[in-house]
């Protein structure tokens, strides 16, 4: 078994030397023996039930040089449209160098950021009348903690671009790679009350308070083993106050706060809710509802 796994040149030389110390000292060979059989199954040279089984552990992986940031700079107001008001918030920002250690045989590993939506709040008033809200039922309702933000291709993953990375075994060699993501928000709110058919401006506020939960991950792609690396907190809050009646390029300003707070990175690992990792995501779960004053409530865009 040992002789099969050595070139020629090498199978001679180990031969010669275990002959010479066979006839000397008969424990001297047993050790020899044992030494070259760890050192070809950890070298990955005999085909083994260690061989197959995963080797990659937490603290093998290094993470360095992480970043989450929010850009230091406030939400700016669009009024191009005589139909829609929009705003663009500043970037979420996340981004890590990885290690990672040499990757076993029939092995492959992603990894690279999840994120789930955990609260939020996002309503459009106006006037008296009453006020569209963009919501998520599960989420509302609390029958779960989070719903996956993925782009609904991607699942888990924020995305399939700089946000993961694939590393496919064997590898004989640490891998070495930078994962990155980034998130707004730039939405578009009528100006006119959405179930009229009157285009009469009468948006009087906006406001949205959001909260996510980001984690840096390796996962194994065939056992689905995942190893947490970071996990990290975030909010993004809007507030904005419409006057309808004056003209349009100068209705709407920015009042409360004009920058966000920064992320946080946790000290201790979350874990990451089950119904995070797949469908449905924030954007396909969530409904525009009606709210009037008066009167019940009304679905204006379902669900997905």
């Amino acid at each position: 078994m040992v002789a099969a796994t050595f070139a020629r040149s090498q199978l001679m030389h180990s031969l010669t030397v275990l002959t010479l110390e066979s006839a000397a000292a008969p424990v001297r060979l047993t050790w020899l023996l044992l030494t070259i059989t760890f050192t070809c199954t950890d070298m990955g040279c005999i085909q083994s039930i260690a061989c197959n089984k995963s080797r990659i552990k937490r603290e093998n992986i290094v993470v360095y040089d992480l970043s989450a940031t929010i850009d230091h700079c406030p939400t700016v107001i669009e009024e191009n449209s005589p139909i829609v008001l929009r705003y663009k918030t500043p970037y979420f920002k996340a981004s890590a160098r990885i290690v990672m250690p040499p990757i076993p045989r029939n092995e492959t590993w992603v990894v690279g950021w999840i994120q789930a939506c955990t609260q939020m709040e996002f309503y459009n008033t106006y006037g008296d009348i009453g006020m569209s809200s963009w919501e998520l039922p599960q989420l509302r309702e609390g029958l779960v903690r989070a719903i996956s933000d993925s782009d609904g291709v991607s699942y888990p993953w924020y995305g399939n671009t700089t946000e993961t990375v694939t590393i496919v075994g064997p590898t004989s060699k640490p891998s070495r790679f930078i994962v990155s993501m980034n998130d707004n928000f730039y939405p578009s709110v009528t100006w006119a009350v959405p179930i009229s058919e009157s285009n009469t401006p009468l948006l009087t506020n906006i406001k949205r308070d959001q909260s996510f939960t980001t984690w840096l991950v390796a996962l194994n792609t065939t056992s689905r083993e995942k190893i947490l690396l970071h996990t990290i907190k975030w909010r993004m809050r809007v507030d904005i106050a419409v006057d309808p009646s004056l003209p349009l390029g100068s209705r709407a300003r920015l009042v409360g706060r004009v920058h966000q707070d920064q992320p946080r990175v946790l000290t201790r690992m979350e874990p990451i809710p089950s119904n995070a990792m797949g469908r449905p995501n924030a954007n396909d779960a969530q409904v525009l509802m009606w709210r009037p004053r008066r009167g019940p409530p009304l679905v204006v865009i379902p669900p997905k």
